[in-house]
């Protein structure tokens, strides 16, 4: 489904034709969005929902940066939305908001009968996540939040660094509300590849090219925030000094 800015990196249920929407089993979401940052309001999952019921879809909602959010903002549960267990389930994972990227562990909620037949799936996949995780992830869990809280600060000190900077030198991007990424055109005369081959030869930084993300993803770049608030600095004067101010 293309996620497009004029829709706010939302997928345009309307434009799906019939006959795809009739053929599908299967919908996945995401937001907060990986790569876009993009959020979703409860209006949308009416919608989604909506969709899903009038073609019996399976909705399956990734909701891995349901803590990561900024300034007060809380990122809705696809599940808090009337009529949504009938229709799918929701994934969330420790590996955004406990910093357990490596330690790959996470759960799924929602629909009782979906439930059951992905659990007797990974039955026969996989025996279980290495019992030393699952601790550390209940540890993650159970205990005080202020550590997730501590880590939102960071992300959000590190946005602004980002937003700010290439704000400074052409771009007028929003501050994304979640997530730790940022979305962001590249400028005129150039394509995903050709940016991102440009900034590395010339200020040294790396961004990822959109089109690594699918077609949609042409015509723009995402840079991580998951490096300290020093080289993130260094990398936007390094840009600054050797890109100057950009026009689109």
């Amino acid at each position: 489904m293309p996620l497009t800015a004029e829709k706010g990196f939302l997928p345009d249920f309307a434009a799906i034709p019939e006959d795809i929407a009739k053929k599908a089993k299967m919908m996945f979401l995401n937001y907060p969005n990986n790569p876009t940052g993009a959020v979703a309001d409860e209006e949308f999952y009416k919608e989604a929902i909506a969709f899903a019921k009038k073609y019996e879809i399976l909705l399956c909602h990734d909701n891995a940066y349901s803590e990561v959010a900024f300034e007060g903002y809380k990122p809705l549960s696809f599940l808090q939305i009337p009529g949504a267990k009938e229709v799918g389930i929701e994934f969330s994972s420790v590996s955004k908001a406990y910093n357990m990227t490596g330690w790959r562990i996470g759960w799924a909620v929602g629909n009782p009968d979906v439930i059951e037949a992905l659990g007797r799936f990974k039955t026969n996949i996989d025996s279980g996540q290495f019992q030393a995780v699952q601790c550390a992830a209940a540890v993650g869990l159970n205990g005080l939040q202020d550590a997730v809280e501590a880590n939102n600060e960071i992300y959000r000190e590190r946005r602004d660094i980002v937003v700010d900077g290439l704000n400074a030198m052409g771009w007028n991007l929003p501050k994304p509300k979640a997530t730790f990424y940022i979305w962001a055109p590249v400028p005129k005369g150039f394509n995903s590849a050709s940016f991102a081959e440009f900034v590395i030869e010339k200020a040294g930084v790396v961004v990822t090219p959109g089109n690594g993300y699918g077609d949609q993803g042409e015509g723009y770049f995402r840079i991580s925030i998951t490096m300290p608030k020093e080289r993130i600095a260094e990398a936007l004067e390094r840009m600054k000094e050797k890109i100057g101010k950009v026009e689109f």
